[in-house]
């Protein structure tokens, strides 16, 4: 073998395993999934869940706006909680800036929060 063969023997050794790693990853699931019969639809599989709606329907179909406002409420609490833990462990070292900058924060999504109670976003028939 040639001296830069041998240099690049580590990188060919990697990219196989990588390959034989990648086939087993994809290809396990399939062949078990074929093995076990979770690839043979029927009516429950195929029912609607999650929004209700038919999945395979005419993508134009109208749905109710109500399904949006409360993704993005969800998105809107979700984050409040995500900046919420960072900034309570890292409060003592903010001092009095970080605390009202939170407050702040807190205050808009509240403001958000009765403006979707008040159109009636929470309510649900």
């Amino acid at each position: 073998m040639s001296e830069i063969a041998v240099e690049y023997l580590p990188i060919l050794l990697f990219l196989v395993v990588g390959i034989v790693f990648a086939l087993i990853f994809v290809g396990a699931p399939i062949l078990v999934s074929g093995l076990t019969g979770t690839a043979k639809p029927d009516s429950v599989k195929l029912s609607e869940y999650e929004s209700g709606f038919p999945a395979f329907s005419d993508s134009r179909h109208r749905f109710d706006v109500r399904f949006y406002l409360v993704a993005i409420l969800f998105i809107i609490f979700d984050l409040e909680a995500a900046f919420l833990f960072p900034w309570a462990v890292s409060l003592h070292w903010g001092g009095p800036e970080a605390w009202w900058s939170m407050m702040m924060f807190l205050f808009i999504l509240t403001i958000g929060l009765a403006y979707e109670w008040k159109s009636g976003a929470l309510e649900w028939e």
